[in-house]
């Protein structure tokens, strides 16, 4: 049986890598990111991690003395961009195992993946058709799902029954929003409005006005861009109704703006060791913010991962490292992932913007 496997002492592996080549080699890797546009502050962010996972495991000689590298492809968070990257990462370059990010480029990949047994590995999108999408694809942090059905009990029972809806016109938004639906009307509240935006959009105004004249409590909110925009306008506005959301409402750019004053939303909990934090604020000059942890954390899920496949004297595919992770199934490090399906499950708080600041109001639990 498999124990646990701390990330602070996992060794790694990637590519197609037989015992007889297991010396000396340079290992690549893929990673498929929002480098550039509407996605870029976030791809960057995830871009990081990876690095900073990279450069300690090189720093230590490698997976059994062989080095990591990874190729990096900007998608834009466009799907087609996404499966240009893919075909090029895997017909040319023969790579077994990419990173992704966003929910639309994850799902446009996810049936590639399932042909080529390519191992995609997302640690940022959370769209909740991401769970089914491919045996080839893992998530290393829940849906979104999991988060707004405990968010909406919540509210409700804390006097929050009429609710609107702010969403983005993509995958995740759309998931996030037919969630909202579903477990607000479940945990006893009333949806009173909807209204769309598109990725990238940072005029929220005309969609924030139709919301308010139905008079809400509360607005639920699905976007993942330009959520300090969405926050300004609310202010300018002068409306009074409460703001929530999960995860994708961590944006430090928001938390610090005082127009997010008193917005709620669910946060994975993961937590940057002091000196890690330092290491990497004097390398990057920036915070470990929350998608650098992601990605961090993902590296070294598949770093434990690909060792053991190693150890076990198997070639590094995309199916033997998708099957250890299954087996080890719980990693600890930044944060408990705990692996029951290809889908992770992990902690996660309520937490208030107060004074540019995260507050924990309660930890909440998955049902």
């Amino acid at each position: 049986m498999f124990r646990s496997i701390r990330f602070g002492l996992a060794l790694a592996a990637a590519g197609f890598l037989t015992l007889a080549t297991a010396s000396a080699e340079t290992i690549k890797l893929g990673a498929i990111l929002p480098l550039t546009g509407p996605g870029g502050l976030i791809g960057t962010q995830q871009q990081k991690g990876i690095q900073f996972a990279l450069d300690h495991i090189n720093a230590k000689g490698g997976v059994r003395g062989n080095k990591i590298e990874v190729v990096f492809e900007d998608n834009q968070a466009k799907p087609d961009q996404s499966i240009l990257s893919f075909n090029k990462l895997v017909d040319l370059q023969s790579l077994p195992i990419i990173f992704t990010a966003y929910s639309g480029p994850s799902l446009a990949m996810a049936p590639l993946a399932t042909r080529k047994k390519v191992l995609l590995v997302n640690a940022g999108a959370q769209a909740d058709a991401l769970a089914k999408a491919s045996p080839f694809l893992i998530n290393t942090l829940p849906t979104i799902g999991d988060e707004i059905a405990v968010l909406c009990q919540w509210l409700v029972k804390n006097g929050k029954k009429n609710a609107a809806i702010l969403f983005e016109n993509s995958a995740a938004g759309i998931s996030g929003r037919d969630n909202y639906v579903t477990h607000f009307k479940a945990a006893g509240g009333t949806i009173v409005a909807q209204e769309p935006t598109q990725f990238g959009q940072t005029d929220f105004r005309p969609a924030l006005l139709k919301l308010a004249d139905a008079k809400p409590e509360v607005m639920l909110v699905s976007i993942t861009a330009a959520a300090q925009q969405m926050a300004q306008q609310y202010k300018q506005l002068d409306l009074k109704f409460a703001v929530a959301g999960t995860t994708f409402l961590q944006d430090p750019a928001l938390i610090a703006d005082p127009a997010a004053e008193g917005f709620m939303h669910t946060q994975l909990q993961s937590q940057s060791p002091p000196a890690l934090a330092a290491e990497f604020k004097q390398k990057y000059n920036a915070e470990m913010e929350f998608f650098v942890r992601q990605y961090y954390t993902a590296s070294n899920i598949l770093f434990a991962a690909m060792d053991k496949v190693l150890e076990e004297k198997k070639p590094i595919t995309g199916e033997n490292v998708r099957d250890a992770i299954l087996k080890i199934k719980n990693f600890s490090g930044l944060v408990p992932v705990v692996f029951n399906s290809n889908t992770a499950s992990v902690p996660f708080d309520l937490k208030v913007i107060r004074g540019g600041h995260d507050e924990q109001m309660v930890e909440l639990k998955a049902q």
